[in-house]
């Protein structure tokens, strides 16, 4: 039974009904061509179980599980993504902020939830696209090298934080929900990249980290930190 209530929470994501519709199209043509026109069935059987095996990816790629953070979310900031923290750091900003910011880096392998979750509630200030290489995410040159959007929102005390959506390897198209004016909630997507990236965030100083390297995250969900009374802004 509460696999079931579970399963009921899971729906597929728009981003990826003409992939999924497309491929099952390709799917059916080839086996049913295979079908027909081989006296011997070994190639067919064999095909048809890898071409099972692809489409249930596509499709678990493509899920769109309903959350909601069902948590006090004052200066609170959550995971935007499932995946793991591959960077935990204090580093130079150079494109919105221009100073020293914490960043917090989400990796998502090709398994995860590709949808990306506003991190926290407030308003969308700025908004950039880059054209850049398709390096490996995990690689921290991806950051600054690789295709990405910019994210800036504003909270309602005045705190701002970068979203950065980078593409990886195997990405290429970076989907964003997040154009200036929009107002972001902690359970609504932000957008959605295709096939293995990652997420960078920029937090103030200060903030109080509550995750670890190496720790898996769940989007709209795991806690990444909270702001401090003494944040810069």
């Amino acid at each position: 039974m509460g696999r079931l209530k579970r399963l009921k929470k899971i729906r597929i994501h728009r981003e990826g009904t003409h992939t999924l519709a497309g491929s099952l199209v390709l799917i059916l043509a080839v086996n049913t061509a295979l079908y027909f026109g081989l006296e011997c069935k070994v190639p067919f059987y064999v095909v048809a179980v890898i071409s099972l095996i692809v489409y249930g990816i596509l499709v678990n790629f493509f899920r769109c599980p309903i959350r909601l953070f069902g948590q006090e979310t004052e200066k609170v900031v959550v995971a935007p993504a499932d995946g793991k923290i591959v960077v935990i750091e204090e580093t130079e900003e150079p494109e919105y902020f221009k100073d020293r910011r914490l960043q917090v880096s989400i990796f998502m392998n090709i398994f995860n939830v590709h949808i990306n979750w506003f991190p926290v509630n407030g308003i969308v200030k700025y908004f950039k696209y880059h054209k850049g290489n398709f390096a490996a995410a995990y690689l921290p040159k991806s950051s600054t090298e690789n295709e990405r959007t910019s994210i800036v929102i504003e909270t309602g005390d005045g705190q701002e934080i970068l979203m950065r959506q980078i593409a990886g390897a195997m990405a290429r198209r970076i989907v964003s929900y997040a154009p200036v004016g929009e107002i972001s909630r902690q359970d609504k997507h932000a957008g959605f990249i295709k096939f293995g990236s990652r997420v960078d965030l920029f937090l103030p100083l200060g903030t109080q980290i509550e995750v670890r390297l190496g720790q898996k995250t769940v989007g709209s969900q795991t806690i990444i930190g909270r702001f401090s009374k003494t944040n810069q802004k």
